[in-house]
């Protein structure tokens, strides 16, 4: 092999590489500033909703209350702590282990972003859950009586929708084979 050939491969392996680590730091930078804007909000919440009356953004529709969720979404599983740090640090896992094997095509950064995001979401909630017991929910459409809900929950809802939009009618199923397990044997029947 020539000394040219080496150093194209070398050069080629070091590109994507630094484009590998330069989405990961997307990812980790989307990660952060979701349980950034999550944790504030809910400092915010803690200390000017706790134990007060609703506030009102808009009359009939929108207010800012303080609710204590020791469930997931729509208070399931109530007080179910333990399971439900397991179940989301299992989910964390799976995130990581799928970020990490993505495939260098221009077409899945967007799932660094939103994998980010979920991420956040997910870890926001989680950081709660360990600091408080509980998780701080404080946004409320009282409009259609639907539950209670925080930053965190956005970050993980819309991300989960765009993602599965994606996944119906983006991907192709042989854009996700880098997520077979299987492994491809080459072996001569002799």
């Amino acid at each position: 092999m020539s000394k040219d050939k080496v150093k194209m491969g070398k050069n080629t392996f070091l590109k994507k590489k630094g484009a590998k680590l330069k989405w990961m730091g997307i990812f980790i930078l989307c990660v952060s500033a979701a349980v950034l804007l999550d944790q504030w909000t809910k400092q915010l919440a803690l200390t000017h909703l706790m134990g007060k009356e609703p506030y009102s953004l808009i009359n009939g529709v929108l207010e800012l209350q303080f609710f204590s969720n020791t469930g997931i979404a729509w208070s399931m599983l109530n007080g179910q702590t333990v399971f439900i740090l397991f179940t989301g640090i299992i989910f964390l896992i799976l995130i990581l282990f799928i970020i990490c094997k993505l495939p260098e095509a221009s077409k899945f950064h967007i799932l660094y972003i939103l994998g980010g995001i979920l991420t956040g979401g997910a870890l926001g909630n989680m950081i709660d859950r360990v600091r408080l017991g509980y998780v701080v929910d404080f946004i409320s459409f009282i409009l259609i009586h639907f539950p209670i809900f925080n930053v965190a929950d956005m970050c993980i809802v819309v991300s989960v929708i765009v993602l599965g939009a994606l996944f119906l009618f983006y991907y192709k199923e042989e854009d996700l084979s880098f997520l077979n397990f299987k492994q491809k044997k080459f072996r001569e029947v002799k």
